[in-house]
């Protein structure tokens, strides 16, 4: 009993945690204008490889930009890419997951195809997807989207396989219930509480794949400030200016690291099994 209470400690301090991260690294994306006094392409040679100071917080990196007002912008790119990756993955993997699951005869065609996408690196799909198409953030968004929809797509058909055989779905059907109704108001609620956990996934693999894309060069235009491209162009002059890289890297693991914590919080918050055991 002791464990079990430490442990329903430990993911409610594990949501707090990686939730109230995140919440500032929100708030402080949003106010990246009011925050810096610096436009992030501005260049300024005089002021060229500073040191972190009371004028530069973080910095300046080999064109004089203050690496401070640049990261902050990069967060906004970065959690704008999550948001948008997360969303329309879990969107799309959703409905392919649902029809491939209820409809016994679309489940081993749709499935294989899902299977023939993962097979497929992530980063090198993303790679030719973004070369072909030019870089551009729809394109970096789409590149990261395509990997993640057989992952969801998986999820939910498995979560339908055991949700279809119950016995108030099987009710359902034989009072003749339209299948879309069936799907919506039976099985689809079922899927929401390992979305939601997925979504905080799918969210750290997106920014960390678009960081991956962006330190490649094959990611966002160098003049978009993104934290893969700080650290890109900051790796030339790691020895002289560390800053210019481990500032960036920085809120890059941070933010990781909050996602995962508040995905793990909340993959214990809602599992009915473990709520089961704490007699919630």
């Amino acid at each position: 009993m002791r464990a079990l209470f430490r442990h329903a400690v430990f993911r409610n301090t594990s949501v707090l945690i990686g939730g109230g991260i995140l919440l500032i690294l929100l708030i402080v994306a949003l106010l990246a204008p009011v925050l810096s006094q610096f436009d992030p392409g501005q260049i300024a040679p005089r002021f060229r490889l500073k040191p972190p100071s009371g004028e530069f917080l973080m910095g300046t990196d080999m064109l004089g930009r203050d690496v401070w007002t640049r990261v902050l912008h990069g967060a906004q790119v970065s959690l704008l890419v999550s948001a948008c990756v997360s969303a329309i993955a879990i969107s799309i993997g959703l409905t392919i997951g649902l029809v491939a699951g209820y409809i016994r005869w679309l489940d081993g065609p749709v499935m294989r195809a899902m299977d023939g996408l993962m097979a497929i690196p992530g980063i090198l799909l993303a790679i030719a997807l973004v070369s072909l198409s030019g870089a551009t953030l729809v394109t970096v968004i789409v590149a990261i989207v395509i990997p993640e929809i057989p992952r969801v797509a998986r999820l939910v058909r498995g979560v339908v396989l055991s949700i279809r055989e119950e016995p108030y779905v099987e009710a359902a059907i034989g009072l003749g219930t339209p299948t879309p109704k069936i799907l919506i108001q039976h099985i689809l609620p079922n899927t929401i509480a390992p979305l939601i956990v997925q979504g905080t996934y799918i969210c750290a693999s997106a920014i960390l794949v678009e960081a991956i894309l962006s330190f490649l060069g094959a990611g966002l235009p160098p003049e978009i400030p993104t934290w893969g491209n700080i650290i890109a162009e900051g790796r030339g002059v790691f020895q002289r200016a560390p800053w210019i890289i481990l500032f960036p890297g920085g809120f890059l693991a941070v933010t990781i690291l909050a996602v995962n914590i508040l995905g793990d919080g909340l993959r214990d918050t809602l599992d009915p099994r473990m709520k089961k055991r704490l007699g919630a």
